[in-house]
């Protein structure tokens, strides 16, 4: 519903920076890139936000716009599974209230613009434009109202328009957040909500997608600020917090192949030819590779290359850059055949394993459990001696310098907890200060280099600044499931007794309510080739 009334503006600004965080934020301050956000972390007070478990965009944006945590919002990872099948997941995952839904329960109107795990848009009172995740051209609220911004604001993308070349690639990014912000500030003038939360997501798969290239991860925070200037002074909020989901930062420790371990210790089976989880996925099938078309060559000399690439770790997004590695310097083709990528790599036989990593980005094992999985291999009456075996086991595993690969293996019950807890992982695996790396890989050694030069860290950042803040208050110890409480609190709208934090010291807290539980949708396929795409570029397939 728009409104038609004269009431104060934004209230409150949420600026999301995925992966922001001091030691990323610090140097773009020193030289100048990000004027506009230094001014809002000196101008207020600001602190490290640390994550939750998983720090990964599609558990922690959840966690953070709920308040709880993945076992009550049901929300572990870029996937959710269902046995051995697995679908990548999208807003009727999420199991509990979002903050914009519950200040709309207490008569607040709000404009959300590309929050991960949105799609498809829930109604509300406001103006909601769905982010990662979600496919192009996405279920929004109310609906049509992409078209609407399209028509007033020119093209909008969920995810970059990016050629092989570097400048057109730095472009793409440019465009794709410069549509963020003239969407959100056409939505906050049409719709004059009093809540207003723009995320930017690209802020961190610069560094998935382009690690270490320094002019394209200053364009971004650039292209950002500028984005933020433009946006406060059109809407002029009364108070502005900046928030992120996790850090980011090199990885420069060891990777651990966990799949390799759990094999050598007798859990894992292997097979080859098209079955399990290939470390090549099948959604990198795609025009990145130019040349005659690949179903025309001879498929000899491209299966040798591609299973030359696989025990060498490749993963699917290192591809174009990687191939003279493996003596496949010409061209190879336009669309690389699925059945060379499948049968190229060594995957683990979930069927008739006792144990495995399914998704490395879920931080966790899984344990093949008769009547649960359809076909599985650990008795109900051995789960608890097999799961304390594995915890035993991984947590004595040490890296090739000596030093502990985890700091904490550790049962799901103990991490998570809420009415969703069986959909995590049965096991934990919190790698040592997120500067070691796991890997779901088969067919390479149990430690190696990591594919992945940057990943993400716990610490987070957030700021706040303007007058529902006290400024004078220290943000030491804030977490990400605080965030949603001290929304709540500068509506004065009650926090749910279920949210796992508290409000932040920077404002008076609201009071505490317990809520009617959430009843949500049924949960809807993604089911979307565009949006594994995607996920597959960042590593996270």
């Amino acid at each position: 519903m728009e409104r038609a009334t004269d009431d104060d503006g934004v209230r409150l600004l949420v600026i999301g920076l995925d992966a922001g965080c001091r030691p990323v934020l610090e140097p773009l301050f020193e030289s100048g890139v990000m004027p506009t956000v230094r001014r809002l972390f000196d101008g207020g007070t600001s602190g490290p936000l640390e994550s939750g478990i998983p720090p990964w965009t599609a558990s922690a944006w959840p966690s953070l716009y709920t308040g709880k945590n993945p076992g009550k919002h049901g929300v572990y990872d870029f996937l959710s599974f269902d046995g051995y099948d697995w679908d990548v997941v999208n807003s009727t995952y999420v199991r509990e209230r979002t903050i914009w839904e519950l200040l709309s329960d207490h008569g607040r109107t709000s404009v959300v613009v590309n929050l991960p795990v949105t799609h498809p848009a829930r109604e509300f009172d406001g103006a909601l434009i769905p982010g990662l995740t979600a496919p192009e051209e996405p279920v929004c609220h109310p609906e049509g109202i992409l078209a609407d911004v399209e028509q007033a604001c020119g093209e909008y993308r969920i995810y970059p328009q990016s050629g092989p070349e570097p400048d057109r690639s730095v472009e793409g990014y440019e465009r794709t957040i410069a549509g963020r912000g003239a969407a959100f500030r056409y939505l906050c003038d049409r719709f004059d909500p009093e809540f207003g939360f723009l995320q930017f997501q690209l802020t961190d798969s610069v560094f998935h997608e382009r690690p270490g290239d320094r002019r394209a991860i200053e364009a971004v925070y650039a292209a950002v600020d500028r984005q933020i200037a433009e946006t406060m002074a059109e809407i002029d909020p009364e108070n502005v917090l900046v928030v992120s989901d996790h850090g980011m930062g090199k990885v420069e420790g060891h990777e651990f192949r966990v799949n390799e371990f759990l094999r050598e210790q007798g859990y894992v089976s292997a097979r080859s030819g098209g079955e399990g989880m290939p470390n090549w996925t099948t959604a990198w099938e795609n025009d990145l590779l130019k040349g005659e078309d690949a179903s025309d060559r001879d498929p000899g000399p491209l299966q040798r290359a591609m299973n030359a690439a696989a025990t060498v770790g490749l993963t699917t997004q290192r591809v174009a850059a990687a191939l003279d590695l493996v003596g496949l310097k010409e061209p190879i083709g336009s669309r690389v055949p699925n059945d060379a990528i499948r049968a190229a790599s060594e995957q683990v036989d979930f069927r008739h394993s006792r144990a495995y990593v399914r998704s490395k980005s879920e931080l966790g094992v899984r344990i093949n459990l008769e009547g649960r999985e359809p076909n599985g291999q650990v008795h109900r009456e051995e789960y608890d001696r097999v799961r304390d075996e594995l915890v035993e086991e991984l947590s004595a595993v040490e890296t090739p310098d000596g030093e502990p690969m985890f700091e904490t293996v550790a049962p799901r019950e103990t991490v998570f907890d809420g009415p969703h807890v069986e959909a995590a992982p049965d096991i934990v695996t919190v790698p040592t200060a997120f500067d070691n790396a796991i890997a779901a890989d088969l067919g390479t050694g149990t430690f190696g280099e990591p594919m992945e030069p940057w990943n993400h860290k716990l610490t987070g950042v957030i700021a706040a600044v303007g007058p529902a803040f006290d400024e004078s208050a220290s943000l030491t110890d804030a977490s990400i499931f605080d965030v949603a409480p001290t929304i709540c609190s500068v509506f004065d709208v009650p926090v749910d007794a279920a949210m796992d934090g508290r409000p932040l010291p920077i404002v008076d807290g609201s009071a505490i309510r317990e809520y009617r539980a959430y009843d949500g949708d049924a949960i809807a396929a993604t089911d979307d080739a565009t949006v594994e795409d995607r996920l597959s570029d960042l590593g996270y397939l």
